[in-house]
């Protein structure tokens, strides 16, 4: 599905990512964890495309595509989806309006013709139970006055109706209250499948108590330093990263000499 490749990119002039290699199979789902400003949210952008960051080096591909060479609209088309830490507020444009261009979008894009009114409201009734949306809320225009839950809540009501290949969230557990997060990560659980992947990025075990990853990396300094199952996850929890520091500089040592 997703293969990364020695991928570099900066921002500004600033290298923030210093080579990373990656590869996500459909049915899984992976764990990016690491300290403050290691590059966890750099890569989900860089993935994403967003211009404001550079890419100088390495490849990525989806499903035997160059992905860097799509523009984010159509790395969206083609089953890419990213959830964000701090989702915008747009107002004046109501949920219902935005969804369905965005389906009907990615309808075109394959050829395919426009979904009716009366058929884009029925999905929207469907998904809406997959995290309990209110039906309020979907009605108002995209994520204005809602609250931090509710803008995660919705972030997943939306990869429910786009229905990606490869969905990355970006500290999507940012925020939310317990019950908050229960819901979000039953809607995330509901929507995996043996087609698609999930790429969960976070700081916190709390969330992998509810989203179970497969494999859980450690990304530290624009690299990933570790990779394994979900037991590291817990280590982490139990240890900190200091120890991850330690053991990448003595490794880096190791190298210098």
């Amino acid at each position: 599905m997703l293969k990364v490749n020695n991928l570099r990119a900066e921002i500004n002039g600033k290298e923030i990512l210093k080579g990373i290699n990656l590869e996500v199979r459909p049915g899984e789902v992976h764990a990016i964890m690491g300290p403050n400003g290691s590059g966890k949210s750099t890569l989900s952008m860089v993935l994403a495309g967003n211009p404001s960051y550079d890419v100088t080096g390495g490849s990525v591909e989806f499903y035997g595509k160059d992905l860097l060479a799509m523009s984010p609209e159509v790395r969206s088309h083609e089953g890419l989806f990213l959830g964000f830490q701090y989702p915008v507020e747009i107002p004046g444009v109501s949920m219902v309006n935005f969804m369905r261009a965005a389906v009907n979008a990615k309808r075109k894009y394959f050829g395919m013709e426009p979904m009716s009114a009366s058929e884009f409201l029925k999905m929207m009734r469907e998904k809406r139970s997959v995290v309990e949306l209110d039906n309020k809320l979907a009605s108002r225009s995209v994520n204005e006055g809602f609250s931090g839950g509710e803008k995660k809540r919705n972030e997943i009501f939306q990869m429910a109706v786009l229905e990606p290949r490869l969905s990355i969230l970006d500290e999507t557990d940012s925020g939310l209250d317990i019950d908050a997060l229960r819901i979000v990560a039953e809607g995330v659980n509901k929507l995996k499948s043996a087609d698609n992947a999930t790429i969960v990025i976070t700081h916190y075990q709390r969330l992998l108590d509810y989203i179970k990853p497969d494999i859980v990396h450690i990304l530290y300094k624009g690299r990933i330093v570790k990779t394994a199952g979900p037991e590291l996850a817990l280590e982490l929890e139990e240890r900190g990263y200091d120890w991850i520091k330690e053991e990448v500089e003595r490794k880096d040592a190791e190298q210098r000499r």
